[in-house]
């Protein structure tokens, strides 16, 4: 049964998401579960910050663009929660899915929920980031994934705090999986019908997961070291 006593905490990091940041905060609002929307503006140049707080969100700005994993971890420092929803500010209207990823969580079944897209409207890259993220997920916890690199994920704070600091850049998702499960903690999967932007094959995404890439090496050359 769903513990209703539970503050839960929606904490999203944004650089330039005014597009989508309005809707994401909007849909996450009409979700009963969810106590407070915290959105960490990474420097953005556009109006997310603004957006953010007009809908009903806290805003927290940092000085200087500093990346995902950065913001993650000052948003982190910054609220109090017993669960918390790591969410991305592209959802949209679609984040109201994230109700699917809370449910195991609240009820006990895992530690930690982790969105299962559907699969990708647009072609994109030819799948070696993903599978880099996969073979390396698997290798170090024998956990099979199929969404590898899914940045919307729910857990527990004391998960939360078991596995700070997060890893900067594109590689945090990959470095929460692997932390989490080699601290003994129960990763589920949730199938999900979210949507966000994605990249197509033109030179901007190539050089997008190009730095993808890199970092989710960087964080698995770093999980061999610390293993």
């Amino acid at each position: 049964m769903v513990n209703s006593a539970k503050r839960v905490v929606a904490l999203i990091p944004a650089y330039n998401e005014a597009k989508t940041i309005s809707a994401t905060v909007a849909a996450l609002s009409e979700l009963s579960e969810v106590d407070e929307i915290v959105v960490v503006n990474d420097a953005s140049t556009d109006q997310t910050a603004n957006l953010a707080a007009a809908a009903g969100a806290r805003v927290i700005s940092l000085i200087s663009n500093q990346g995902k994993g950065a913001a993650l971890n000052e948003g982190s420092r910054q609220i109090k929660a017993d669960i918390v929803m790591l969410l991305d500010g592209d959802l949209g209207e679609s984040a109201g899915e994230a109700r699917l990823l809370l449910a195991p969580v609240l009820e006990g079944r895992a530690d930690m929920t982790v969105a299962q897209f559907p699969p990708p409207r647009l072609k994109g890259g030819f799948g070696l980031v993903k599978g880099l993220a996969r073979k390396g997920i698997r290798f170090y916890t024998g956990l099979e994934m199929k969404s590898p690199l899914s940045g919307q994920r729910v857990m527990t704070r004391p998960v939360m705090d078991k596995l700070l600091p997060f890893a900067s850049g594109y590689g945090v998702e990959v470095g929460l999986t692997i932390k989490a499960v080699r601290a003994g903690f129960t990763v589920l999967e949730v199938p999900v019908q979210m949507t966000h932007a994605e990249t197509g094959r033109d030179i901007k995404g190539f050089c997008h997961r190009g730095r993808q890439f890199c970092h989710v090496a960087r964080v698995l050359v770093k999980a061999a070291v610390l293993k």
